[in-house]
């Protein structure tokens, strides 16, 4: 096991290694360093409060093995923390057992294939999904060796309903869907498609990525959806990106509590326990991620219910002030008022060829991370925003000026965007040379 020969280690000071990892760390960007308008992901701001809490001394020593009696305060969080969120969305039980959204994806669809082979519907393994879904969507439904099935969306960016009853039969086993979806859309048909899936006996699952304009607004369980699961990370403003830590809690309808996985937090009137059933799956170690779940509970105090109910109109409003004030200048594909989130198909000018990768590499010159780039797949040059409900007027304004000031450089001066960003610590990295040779190790120089 002793190594034959010293490992190839770079030889420094700890004052070396601390600059080093620190100036690092002053490369990278966040919401705390400046606009972060990633679609689809709601890079919202992350409370303080939030932190704080979540260090307190008194959670942080708590151990997962100790005696339910000498913890029943974080236990009365976890509850409440289920309780809210059935609220909220209008599902009948919850689990806070999974540990991001896509496990939560996965979980949900066990859920749903437990469900379907209790009632010896062993034939029903069939996933829809919208052809504008989240790739994580059809990705769950494979490792739960289910059969992804794709439904066309119209011109309007909406799932189509026709094409949807073409897909029915007994080998449904459910319908994955975002509302808003991926553009930004409602989806207005919903009681149309529950009622189909439903008739056929399949189940709906909501993927819970875009609830946060639905805050104060309407809920999933009111539409008809049976099965989701929320994101803490986004909706709950807790951190996001980086790998983690994430949460992704997963919701049923009532009649559904007991396919649950194991273990959930019950509450008898007077104490509150660990509910552990051997006959139950098991999705993960103990309760899921503690302190990110105590984070989102201390968010949603912090809100109330009066402020939580402003959430979803503030985005909204936020990212069609946006749209409006950008759409002379970007290609806007589907041009109807959107919810939290818009999709643009690159410039409208394409004379210019300026690419939306351009657009996004240019906005780091000024200080901004880029929206997201190339999806949805539905439009070629797909550049999507999402600002968020916490951002301010001035910060809106200021970067609607920039990405009028790229247009704007694109038809004087592209070069000057072709070539960017210039203000980095590096140029523009060739991204398929560093997937297919990444260097993953250090290298001691030559002498």
């Amino acid at each position: 096991m002793l190594r034959s020969e010293e490992a190839a280690l770079p030889e420094c000071d700890e004052l070396t290694v601390v600059r080093h990892y620190t100036n690092h760390s002053a490369n990278n960007f966040g919401v705390n360093n400046g606009f972060y308008p990633l679609g689809s992901c709601t890079m919202k701001y992350n409370p303080a409060i939030d932190e704080e809490t979540a260090s307190l001394p008194a959670l942080t020593a708590l151990h997962p093995l100790q005696p339910e009696d000498t913890c029943q305060g974080a236990l009365e969080a976890y509850y409440r923390m289920q309780q809210a969120l059935c609220a909220i969305t209008g599902m009948g039980a919850f689990t806070l057992n999974p540990f991001a959204g896509a496990h939560g994806e996965l979980t949900g669809l066990m859920v749903i294939r437990s469900y379907h082979m209790e009632r010896g519907d062993k034939q029903r393994v069939k996933v829809i999904v919208p052809d504008s879904a989240h790739g994580t969507n059809p990705a769950s439904a494979a490792v739960c060796g289910m059969e992804v099935v794709e439904v066309k969306s119209r011109e309007d960016g909406c799932v189509d309903v026709d094409h949807l009853r073409t897909l029915l039969d007994d080998g449904v086993a459910a319908m994955m869907m975002t509302n808003p979806n991926t553009l930004g859309l409602f989806e207005h048909d919903i009681p149309e498609i529950a009622r189909l899936v439903h008739d056929c006996g399949g189940l709906m699952y909501y993927d819970g990525a875009n609830l946060n304009p639905l805050l104060g607004v309407c809920r999933p369980g009111d539409m008809g959806f049976d099965v989701m699961h929320v994101n803490l990370h986004k909706t709950f403003a807790t951190p996001h990106g980086g790998g983690g830590p994430g949460s992704g809690p997963v919701g049923v309808r009532k009649g559904l509590e007991h396919l649950l996985p194991s273990p959930r937090v019950s509450y008898d009137g007077e104490r509150y326990h660990i509910e552990r059933d051997e006959k139950a799956s098991s999705v993960g170690a103990f309760l899921g991620n503690f302190t990110v779940i105590i984070k989102a509970w201390t968010w949603l105090l912090s809100m109330g219910r009066e402020h939580l109910r402003m959430v979803g109109p503030l985005a909204t409003l936020n990212a069609n002030y946006v749209k409006e004030s950008l759409k002379d200048v970007y290609r806007l594909p589907i041009d109807t008022p959107c919810m939290h989130e818009f999709v643009f198909d690159g410039l409208r000018d394409k004379s210019t060829g300026i690419t939306t990768m351009d657009v996004a590499k240019r906005l780091l010159d000024h200080g901004y991370h880029a929206p997201t780039i190339y999806f949805p797949l539905l439009f070629h040059e797909s550049l999507m925003v999402e600002p968020t409900e916490s951002e301010s007027l001035d910060t809106l304004d200021a970067f609607i000026s920039v990405m009028r000031r790229i247009a704007e450089e694109a038809a004087t001066d592209p070069e000057v965007v072709k070539s960017a960003p210039h203000s980095t610590p590096i140029g523009r990295v060739d991204d398929v040379l560093a997937a297919k040779n990444p260097v993953l190790t250090y290298k001691r120089l030559a002498q």
